[in-house]
C-alpha cells in the first residue's frame, strides 16, 4: 500500500511532469475512481487551468491548480505515472491529464479503492483538518503529546491518520522494530524516553524511505524479512512473529520487542 514515501515520490512525478503546465485535456476512462465529481465536471473545471506546485500531506497528494485542487489518494494499488501521448494506454490507467508540453499525467490503479476528488479551498481545508500532523514534519513535543493521550496500542495509534498522517502498516512495523517497542504496547503508557526514541527512529526511517521512493525491502530492515517463509530478525536472528494487531498483519521480533506486562 502506498505510504508517505510513495506519495512523496508521486509528488515529485507530478512536479517534474506537469508543474506550471496548462491542462489541455482530461480523459476519464473509469468513473469508479471519481468521488463527488462527474467526469464532465472534472473536464470543465480543469481544462485550461495550470498545475501549480504540488503538495503532500500524509498519504494525500494535493495537485493544486490555478483553480480547484485535485486531491489524490492511492489506496492499495494507486500510482501516478508520467507518459507521452503516444505511449500505449495501460489497462489500469483510470484518469489521464494531457498537459501543454506533450506529456501525460496518468492516474493508474488496479483495485480502485481510493481515487480523485475535486476540492475548492473550503473542501480542501475540511479534508486536511481531519488529518493529524504530517509524520515527516511533526515535532517531538507534538508527537509525544498526541501519543500520550491515546488509549490504544502504539501500532493502532501510529497508523491512525487522524493522529499522525502518512504512516501505514509497513512503516509502523519498521519504526517499532527500530525502537524495540512491541506493537501491542499502550501508546499512553510509553515513557518520555521511549516516546523520544520512537520519534527519532520514525524520522530516520522516513528520511531513508523517502530517498528510496518507497518503504525499501532492505535486508538490514525488518521489511526485508517480513515476507520470508521463516523470517528472522536482521538484528538478533530470532524468528519473527506474525499476528493481527489493530486489525492488520503485524510483524515483530519477540526478543528485541518484548511483549507488554500483563
Amino acid at each position: 500500500m502506498p505510504e508517505l514515501p510513495d506519495v512523496e515520490a508521486f509528488r515529485e512525478v507530478l512536479a517534474s511532469c506537469a508543474r506550471n503546465q496548462r491542462i489541455e485535456h482530461v480523459e476519464v476512462y473509469d468513473t469508479g475512481v471519481l468521488h463527488g465529481v462527474t467526469a464532465a465536471r472534472l473536464r470543465r473545471d480543469l481544462e485550461g487551468r495550470r498545475f501549480k506546485e504540488p503538495q503532500r500531506h500524509g498519504k494525500w497528494l494535493l495537485a493544486r491548480t490555478d483553480g480547484p485542487t485535485v486531491l489524490l489518494h492511492f489506496g492499495m494499488t494507486g500510482q501516478l505515472v508520467c507518459a507521452r501521448p503516444a505511449d500505449e494506454l495501460h489497462a489500469h490507467d483510470r484518469v489521464v491529464f494531457t498537459v501543454s508540453r506533450g506529456r501525460q499525467l496518468r492516474y493508474r490503479d488496479q483495485r480502485k479503492l481510493k481515487g480523485l476528488w475535486l476540492a475548492d479551498d473550503a473542501a480542501l481545508a475540511r479534508t486536511l483538518e481531519a488529518q493529524g500532523p504530517d509524520a515527516a514534519a511533526v515535532g517531538r513535543e507534538e508527537f509525544a503529546a498526541a501519543l500520550a493521550r491515546r488509549r490504544g496500542t502504539v501500532k493502532s495509534v501510529l497508523t491512525d491518520q487522524s493522529v499522525l498522517a502518512g504512516i501505514g502498516n509497513l512503516l509502523a512495523d519498521e519504526i517499532l522494530w527500530r525502537s524495540r517497542l512491541h506493537p501491542a504496547r499502550k501508546a499512553g503508557g510509553l515513557t518520555e524516553a521511549e516516546l523520544g526514541r520512537l520519534h527519532t527512529d520514525m524520522r530516520r526511517v522516513l528520511r531513508e524511505a523517502v530517498r528510496a521512493g518507497r518503504v525499501p525491502p532492505r535486508r538490514t530492515w525488518l521489511t526485508g524479512h517480513r515476507d520470508d517463509p521463516n523470517g528472522h530478525c536482521p538484528r538478533c536472528g530470532t524468528s519473527l512473529r506474525h499476528d493481527r494487531i489493530a486489525g492488520r498483519t503485524t510483524v515483530w521480533c519477540p526478543n528485541c520487542q518484548p511483549p507488554p506486562s500483563p
